[in-house]
């Protein structure tokens, strides 16, 4: 075999590598989506907790029949948010355990494709499994509802295989935010604000690319939102804090509008030993020890 030959034959199978690593799907298991009434009712509690509706249901609409718009803010144009009810023709009728943890933890499609990352699953990859498969019970018990989105309006130098790479990317440039305390309440602080709140989707600065700058969690964004981290809100009480997730009112009695308001519709409907996690992870911040504390 001639040296040429070899070489187009490295080539080949160096490129048939890079691919695969690329493009392959994660490996999920196929489990079955829980049906009873305990898995719907942890379901919907999720999704208040992740405040889905925000973006997923419009006013006026009887569920998550999508249409909601989103700026693209790298080259323009809008994501529409998709239709999440059972509908067949137009919604998620069909979809099975593993369509979900596909979805939710790594931003796949069954078939293969790619979600773009205004859908959250970059924080929403540190869910517990059973969070997502309960997220998926009670969207499955609700009603469907008929109706077409529109498809993205995206420049056409942006498929959406694109993101095969940019996820890749992401899993370096992102980096990680700092490790807390391991105080129980904390913790689950930190999983509420972090995972299912994805507050630093708005709350966390990001990079020409637009990935979230983890090392910088919570410093807030100039275009988007506001700092929130351990020195910012170190005069907050637990108390301050419960009371702003239930009302909106800040600790200078300012009320929240805008997005937020619609962030408070859904974390004034956690039970008050999540608004206390929620509060102490963020009141107290970075490595906060003692966080039950008023």
């Amino acid at each position: 075999m001639s040296t040429k030959k070899i070489v187009l034959g490295v080539v080949a199978v160096a490129a048939l590598g890079a691919a695969y690593f690329v493009f392959h799907m994660p490996s999920v298991a196929d489990v079955p989506l829980p049906t009873g009434p305990e898995a719907i009712a942890r379901g919907q509690y999720v999704w208040n907790a992740g405040g889905c509706a925000a973006c997923h249901q419009e006013e006026g609409a009887e569920g998550p029949s999508g249409g909601h718009e989103i700026e693209n803010p790298i080259g323009g144009g809008k994501f529409h948010v998709p239709n999440i009810t059972p509908d067949k023709e137009t919604g998620i009728a069909g979809w099975t355990g593993k369509d979900f943890l596909l979805a939710l933890k790594h931003g796949r499609k069954s078939s293969g494709g790619f979600y773009w990352a205004a859908f959250p699953y970059r924080s929403y990859k540190d869910m517990t499994d059973q969070d997502a498969l309960d997220v998926g019970a009670y969207l499955m018990s609700l009603p469907p509802i008929n109706h077409k989105v529109t498809p993205h309006d995206l420049p056409i130098w942006m498929p959406s295989w694109l993101n095969s790479g940019w996820n890749i990317v992401a899993d370096v440039m992102e980096g990680k935010p700092e490790p807390v305390s391991n105080d129980p309440k904390v913790q689950r602080g930190a999983y509420l604000a972090r995972v299912l709140g994805h507050c630093g989707e708005c709350h966390t600065p990001r990079n020409a690319l637009g990935m979230m700058q983890r090392n910088h969690e919570f410093e807030g964004s100039t275009i988007v939102s506001k700092q929130i981290d351990a020195g910012t809100m170190s005069g907050w009480t637990i108390d301050d804090f419960v009371y702003f997730l239930e009302t909106g009112t800040t600790k200078s009695d300012d009320v929240v509008g805008g997005e937020m308001a619609k962030v408070i519709e859904h974390t004034k409907l956690l039970n008050q030993e999540d608004k206390e996690a929620y509060a102490a992870f963020i009141t107290r911040g970075v490595g906060a020890t003692g966080a039950t504390g008023k």
